[in-house]
């Protein structure tokens, strides 16, 4: 086709992240099962044979498709936080790494969080070690902070690291729960840096009281 024609000469590499640009867009609007490699190739202003020829096959495109955006999803967070800041500046700098990601990128949100995980093995493997990396990250920032409360409150030492893997866990689940619906903003979904403060208003509170040794008592009635 005429635009393969005028860009023989890009770069294996450049045209490369343009056929993965064009596979994530198809397949976060279409699904795997609608969007064909035909779709793909016009969106990426290529041939189809030269689409088979760098990536081989659906399948193989859809997986580079999605480690890609899981690569750049983890490199925003780790990116965005305020590394020498107090805890809590780092955990609200990571929270808004990833919800100004998420809602700069749509379309690798939705791949990452809707088309990756209904296709099942091994795509849904690849979200999950993507999402196993950012909790352990989010444990380290939460440790940070026990630690760093710790140093003025002993009972602040109490803090298991169940309880730290917990939080981690819930709160990450969390912001992917709100990350769909800040990216809605048809529907009256928050802003990034909206959805970031709700949730660090939320986690924040209750990891305050728990560094102060202050639990709910699920043995308490009445």
């Amino acid at each position: 086709m005429g635009g393969a024609t005028r860009s023989k000469r890009v770069p294996r590499a450049v045209r490369e992240q343009q056929m993965l640009d064009a596979g994530v867009r198809a397949f976060a609007r279409s699904g795997y099962q609608n969007a064909s490699m035909d779709d793909i190739a016009e969106l990426a202003g290529v041939s189809k044979p030269l689409v088979y020829l760098y990536l081989h096959s659906k399948e193989e495109l859809f997986t580079a498709c999605i480690r890609r955006e899981a690569a750049a999803l983890v490199t925003a967070v780790r990116a965005a936080v305020e590394r020498d800041a107090p805890a809590d500046r780092q955990l609200w700098s990571g929270l808004s790494g990833f919800f100004a990601h998420t809602a700069e990128h749509p379309d690798g949100w939705r791949l990452l969080h809707t088309q990756a995980r209904t296709r099942g093995q091994p795509y849904a493997l690849e979200v999950a070690a993507m999402r196993a990396e950012i909790v352990e990250f989010v444990k380290q920032l939460i440790g940070a902070a026990a630690r760093e409360r710790a140093g003025g409150a002993p009972r602040a030492r109490g803090l298991a690291d169940t309880e730290v893997s917990g939080l981690a866990h819930a709160l990450v689940g969390a912001a992917e729960s709100l990350a769909d619906w800040a990216g809605d903003r048809k529907a009256g979904g928050p802003s990034a840096k909206e959805a970031a403060a709700t949730l660090m208003n939320f986690a924040w509170a209750g990891l305050g009281n728990l560094l102060r040794g202050e639990r709910w008592p699920p043995d308490r009635t009445g």
